[in-house]
């Protein structure tokens, strides 16, 4: 590493006689060469002292397990629950609704719509790898996919389904008792067997390997000079890997960034709803960036669908609205903007490159067919 670094040096010294475009062409081919090799002779990231951070890490390749996963009975199981609108009070609403196949198991609204067409607050986050995350929800709210399923299977304005009236109604149909005497070996069965094949079957959403993945893995030749400029600035001057890192992107962590639109319309208090810690107020959970480019809108309230606004915004630090000593002292409820949010003083083009990187970790789509027919 120290021998790259002194080549980079070097290369910084001689520069100096070139013109302001050789200077940026020497410098960009260096930092070609510095990431066209194994990750652990990269350059180290920036990550401000105490963060607690990962190394990015390739997706395995899909083998032949899959296939036969998918027909396990739990999972077969689930993956009928999951796509039958059953599950709704209206018989018009399932899992599916929100968690579209065709859209990266999101919906691609701002906010979800749901029973009696009520919006939800949040945007819905995509299901993929969700297998992976340590707590649900924006605010962390549940600790399982079984704990999980519960909240919009039961809330009004999703699928508004009464729990009591739901093990009756799919009772009442033998296609349903055989799968679930199938997946669970007994006739009698109640919702934590529904919510254990619901998990199951979401167990198996898995992100498709993508260029990156491909580019940890040895081929070098995937990612365009740009992208990797864009791989560079996202573990550099930008930034991103104090909370974006390891294989999903994401710390699985909370964070205020400045979006709780405090004593405003959309004002969302976030983690402290969960918690009632003023601390809290503001804070979400980090997203995964895998498929990010397949996801939009972005954040907790799904207000931007500009990919280079959104970064602009990330660019200007997002402190324009956080609590000075005296404010916080006057109302505990306040919310302090994270001390990891700071302008980064990006120009328009590291912003493009940034931009090219996020499609360089998106996959192809893997659009999972829904069920034929349903149990009936």
């Amino acid at each position: 590493m120290k021998k790259h670094f002194a080549v980079l040096v070097s290369i910084i010294g001689l520069v100096g006689l070139l013109s302001m475009k050789d200077q940026q062409k020497a410098l960009y081919e260096e930092l070609q060469l510095l990431y066209r090799r194994p990750i652990s002779e990269w350059p180290k990231p920036t990550i401000d002292a105490g963060v607690s951070w990962k190394e990015f890490k390739s997706l395995p390749k899909v083998d032949s397990s899959y296939f036969s996963l998918m027909e396990k009975p739990d999972v077969k199981l689930g993956k009928y629950l999951f796509f039958d609108p059953i599950l709704s009070g209206s018989n018009q609403i399932s899992c599916s609704s929100c968690h579209n196949p065709q859209t990266s198991w999101a919906d691609k609204l701002t906010v979800p719509v749901g029973n009696d067409h009520l919006e939800g607050t949040r945007n819905t986050p995509s299901l993929l790898n969700v297998y992976a995350r340590k707590e649900l929800f924006w605010d962390g709210r549940s600790k399982s996919l079984e704990e999980q399923a519960l909240g919009p299977i039961e809330a009004h304005h999703e699928m508004n389904m009464e729990l009591t009236k739901l093990i009756p109604k799919l009772k009442a149909i033998p296609a349903y008792n055989k799968l679930f005497l199938a997946a669970f070996g007994e006739e009698d069965y109640s919702m934590p067997e529904v919510l254990k094949a619901l998990g199951a079957f979401q167990r198996t959403l898995t992100s498709r390997r993508s260029r990156f993945d491909e580019f940890l893995d040895g081929n070098y030749k995937v990612l365009s000079e740009q992208e990797v400029r864009g791989l560079h600035l996202f573990r550099t001057k930008a930034r991103c890997m104090n909370c974006h890192n390891g294989q999903f992107f994401t710390d699985d962590a909370y964070h205020n960034i400045g979006l709780t639109y405090y004593k405003r319309k959309y004002q969302d208090l976030g983690r402290y709803e969960v918690t009632k810690d003023p601390a809290d107020v503001g804070r979400f959970r980090t997203p995964s960036l895998r498929d990010v480019m397949n996801t939009d809108p972005w954040m907790h309230n799904g207000l931007f669908w500009n990919m280079t606004g959104l970064l602009n915004m990330y660019n200007s630090g997002m402190q324009m609205n956080s609590a000075k000593p005296d404010q916080k002292a006057k109302d505990p409820l306040y919310p302090v903007t994270d001390p990891l949010m700071r302008p980064l003083n990006l120009s328009k083009e590291e912003i493009k490159d940034i931009e090219a990187f996020l499609h360089a970790i998106t996959a192809t789509s893997f659009r999972m067919r829904r069920p034929e027919s349903l149990p009936r």
